[in-house]
């Protein structure tokens, strides 16, 4: 996705403002924007929030203040860049997506979802700051030890058997 800065936009707002008759679409392709859609999202926040909606946010969004953006846009009959605009949303997508999840769903799948937690798999496992000293730790340690490292090597080993019969089921290309 193209980034535009905090510049560039209003001169764009203001040059479709004061260019009278050109649309959208000449507006955005004098000044190399892919999507006459953006320039349509910039003009109505502007024109709703003045030069403060073209500033950047990252929000998290309540699911009643999700559902009360969706009631304003059922009840006023308006589509998801014009609710977008009024509630200085910057992603008028995100409002489809939250159409989308209340339909599914209902008012729950509009919750904010947790923080994302880091995947144990993938997180490598603190190290400690000393190695332990082998005659100090008990029997049961130790035991424990060897059975964890005997599941990581059937793990490893068990990841190469299914990425060769993989690689075993691809058909070769043939050269000439």
């Amino acid at each position: 996705m193209t980034k535009y800065s905090e510049q560039f936009k209003p001169e764009v707002v203001q040059d479709y403002l004061t260019a009278g008759s050109a649309g959208l679409r000449a507006v955005a392709q004098r000044h190399g924007i892919p999507s006459h859609f953006t320039v349509r999202k910039w003009v109505l926040a502007y024109q709703i929030h003045g030069n403060v909606g073209q500033s950047r946010k990252r929000r998290r969004y309540s699911a009643q203040f999700k559902l009360s953006v969706l009631e304003h846009m059922w009840e006023n009959h308006l589509s998801m860049f014009q609710a977008a605009a009024e509630f200085d949303i910057r992603d008028h997508g995100m409002v489809g997506k939250w159409e989308q999840a209340f339909r599914d769903g209902g008012v729950e799948a509009l919750a904010p979802r947790p923080e994302r937690q880091l995947n144990p798999m993938t997180t490598p496992a603190p190290k400690p700051d000393s190695p332990p000293d082998d005659d100090k730790r008990s029997r049961e340690q130790l035991l424990d030890e060897i059975q964890q490292l005997r599941m990581e090597l059937a793990y490893t080993k068990k990841l190469q058997a299914l990425v060769q019969a993989r690689q075993q089921q691809v058909p070769q290309k043939k050269r000439k």
